[in-house]
């Protein structure tokens, strides 16, 4: 039997074939390490998180949440709801904070659920992953599977927008949060400090007002560069894709050579409990982490 056993939910982006499917993959070789077991939400739908907040008004984005937590409530009762993904986190996350002190939203949602046959009742937790590393383990317990310290090597903990504001994790600052920073020196590594941590991605700006998110991102990479970082570690799939995929446009706009990995802190976990490149889902990168590649290579 497992140490802990979570509902999970995987979200679009995180699934199998998905745009961050290397982020599952590395988070279920840690997962493994770790004894955590993860039992899917059966037939769980979107957050809405990309479009919940059109013109459609806030029930359906709200029923939509509504409908993973009652699943969750029904199939897996008594387990937290965990989230990878930082968007699926913060709409859940709301979603119950605002069902949980709104009868009259609760009992909308709950009408729209009916069609269903399902009914929220908001005892399911609804916590990110890094809340379960951090909260239900603990830095103590995280270092104790470490066999490959990542040592020598120095990464910026970006943070972003959506696990820092307005939920945040326990216990952090939401002007310098230090959870990353943490866990990559629990794994043996070096975090640097740097100024742009919380700074937006601008991953609603992407497609709208590419100028605009291309600054936000030239400013991170610059920061880390900067600061002495060899690759940026983030908790959020979108992060991730935006700092990562748009640096080669940015390079464009302003003259720039950025070339920098942004990974998962699992990938990170992954290697220094031992997995291979392929367990960490290093092959998932566009720009490839040759340093981690080659460390995980080492016996």
């Amino acid at each position: 039997m497992a140490t802990k056993e979570y509902a999970f939910y995987p979200g679009c982006s995180s699934q199998p074939g998905a745009s961050a499917s290397n982020y599952l993959t590395s988070v279920n070789s840690m997962c493994k390490t770790l004894d955590i077991k993860l039992n899917e939400i059966p037939d769980w739908n979107c957050c809405g998180a990309s479009i919940g907040y059109a013109e459609g008004g806030e029930l359906p984005r709200h029923a939509m949440n509504a409908r993973n937590l009652a699943l969750a409530e029904k199939e897996l009762a008594g387990q937290p709801v965990v989230a990878t993904c930082a968007a699926c986190w913060l709409s859940a996350r709301e979603t119950k904070e605002r069902l949980d002190h709104d009868a009259t939203l609760k009992s909308d949602a709950n009408e729209a659920l009916k069609e269903a046959g399902l009914q929220y009742n908001g005892t399911a937790e609804v916590k990110h992953m890094v809340e379960v590393l951090i909260e239900d383990f603990g830095y103590d317990a995280l270092k104790k599977p470490v066999v490959k310290p990542l040592q020598g090597m120095k990464f910026a903990g970006y943070v972003g927008c959506q696990t820092n504001r307005p939920f945040g994790i326990q216990g952090e600052s939401f002007e310098n949060p230090v959870y990353l920073d943490k866990l990559v020196e629990t794994m043996g590594g070096e975090a640097v400090s740097y100024d742009q941590k919380v700074t937006c991605c601008g991953g609603a700006l992407a497609f709208s007002e590419p100028e605009k998110a291309q600054k936000q991102i030239k400013d991170i990479v610059e920061s880390a560069y900067d600061h002495g970082a060899e690759m940026i570690v983030t908790p959020c799939p979108l992060c991730q894709a935006n700092v990562e995929i748009y640096q080669g446009d940015v390079n464009k706009r302003y003259g720039t050579k950025f070339n920098i990995p942004v990974l998962y802190y699992s990938q990170l976990m992954t290697l220094a409990y031992g997995g291979s490149a392929k367990e960490a889902g290093l092959d998932g990168q566009l720009i490839k982490a040759t340093q981690l590649e080659a460390f995980a290579a080492k016996k």
